[in-house]
């Protein structure tokens, strides 16, 4: 999934860079700074997070956020319904996405997956959460902070293998303990926010911890 949203953000950044060379040299006159552009630094993250992510609710949400405002710029709604529909549309998306995590089988899966979480996931969305994996066998597990915190410990998980964190912090903070005996390899995707690995360089370990992120507005600290 990682490879398809490398391959998405692409085409995208290459769409914008072709329309300002197109502008530049008079071929063309389209304009992206639109009434409401900035919205779409909500829409294309959450339209290419829904192609690629497993758990779509985080792209939903920001989904709304985006499209809401940009329709009220465009004048197709009016600005004095847009916390009168957006508020009940997020609320509604975290409680059908609270519904479907009661009622859907148990989170782990079995073999080495590492695109996806098989030791369970935390979300806090409007809230917080913690993992905490002591005593466990860890295999990599999916983590969302929505306006709201998540802390995920690993310092006492036991660790066998090579395995995978999808991180994504959006208006949110995630933290994550690590052991000192694994090696951490970091892939983020950041828009105003970002990872800061307070490990330090040169680590050794017989096994990697691979964290994906995607930050927006938010941060992932790894201590």
């Amino acid at each position: 999934m990682k490879k398809t949203s490398g391959i998405l953000w692409g085409i995208a950044l290459v769409a914008i860079g072709v329309i300002l060379a197109l502008n530049a040299l008079g071929i063309t006159d389209i304009n992206i700074f639109f009434d409401g552009w900035w919205t779409l630094f909500f829409i294309i993250p959450s339209l290419i997070g829904l192609i690629s992510e497993r758990d779509k609710t985080c792209s939903i949400i920001f989904l709304c956020i985006g499209v809401i405002p940009l329709l009220c710029y465009q004048k197709v709604l009016d600005f004095s319904l847009l916390w009168k529909l957006l508020v009940p549309a997020v609320i509604v998306i975290i409680g059908i996405r609270l519904i479907i995590g009661a009622v859907r089988p148990g989170g782990r899966r079995s073999g080495g997956d590492t695109e996806g979480w098989v030791s369970g996931s935390g979300s806090g969305i409007f809230s917080g959460a913690k993992l905490d994996f002591s005593g466990e066998e860890f295999k990599g597990t999916e983590l969302n902070a929505v306006f709201g915190a998540v802390e995920c410990d690993l310092r006492r998980a036991i660790i066998n293998g090579d395995c995978v964190i999808n991180a994504k912090a959006i208006f949110g903070g995630i933290t994550i303990y690590v052991p000192a005996d694994i090696k951490i390899k970091v892939r983020s995707t950041s828009i105003f926010g970002g990872v800061d690995d307070k490990t330090g360089a040169g680590r050794s370990g017989e096994h990697t911890l691979y964290i994906n992120d995607t930050c927006v507005f938010g941060g992932i600290d790894i201590k």
